[in-house]
């Protein structure tokens, strides 16, 4: 899979027919990210009841021997990766758009949910059922949600929201910001003052970088 920092392009789009899969996802036109930061909904965050086992991930939704985890590893590497018996991805080569290094090894790397489960919690996911929550947990509709990226960059994420952490390598913190606004939007999640203000001064500085996204079943 080709690097998503030149992969992604960003996208808001103005209401078309309903994709196949669910008469509820709408597709929207390109808009600038600044313009796509300014229609995240505003609400203060509470932590209050989380547990990571609220949301069931790594499942095998469409019950083809795969979890999310080796679906998202398959997608995303670089050549054809070796797969044992029992779905177990060996070997083959990703990009780990986060830090810019190219890892072969798949024990090298996480499945970073690109808002994290706990972000996802604070900003409105406490109210959603528990079949939502795994749909979220498990998206593997939209290439923003979930990333393949390396172990250490992930654990040193860990739940933060772009007011404290953006990657380390400078040239992807606006495909970063981009996916973050586009999961948000995606899901109807929210954003705390501190994530706005952060969110905002990143689009101030990222020229072109436009957002996309499809509204979630």
């Amino acid at each position: 899979m080709f690097s998503k920092i030149a992969a992604v392009t960003a996208a808001l789009l103005l209401p078309l027919a309903p994709a196949p899969a669910s008469a509820h996802q709408l597709r929207f036109e390109p808009i600038s990210m600044a313009a796509a930061v300014n229609l995240l909904p505003l609400a203060a965050e509470s932590r209050d009841g989380y547990q990571r086992t609220s949301f069931k991930h790594w499942v095998d939704a469409d019950r083809d021997g795969c979890s999310t985890r080796a679906e998202v590893l398959i997608d995303e590497s670089r050549v054809q990766p070796t797969i044992e018996p029992g779905c177990k991805v060996t070997a083959g080569q990703w990009y780990s758009f986060y830090d810019g290094v190219t890892v072969t090894a798949p024990g090298g790397l996480d499945i970073d949910h690109m808002v994290p489960l706990a972000e996802a919690w604070d900003s409105g996911a406490s109210t959603w059922t528990p079949e939502r929550r795994e749909a979220y947990a498990n998206d593997l509709d939209a290439e923003t949600s979930l990333v393949a990226v390396t172990a250490r960059t992930n654990r040193s994420k860990a739940d933060q929201d772009p007011a404290d952490w953006l990657p380390p390598l400078l040239d992807a913190r606006c495909t970063y910001a981009a996916d973050w606004v586009a999961t948000k939007l995606r899901w109807k999640l929210t954003v705390d003052d501190r994530e706005r203000t952060a969110l905002a001064e990143l689009a101030a500085g990222c020229g072109r970088q436009s957002v996309t996204y499809e509204t979630a079943p």
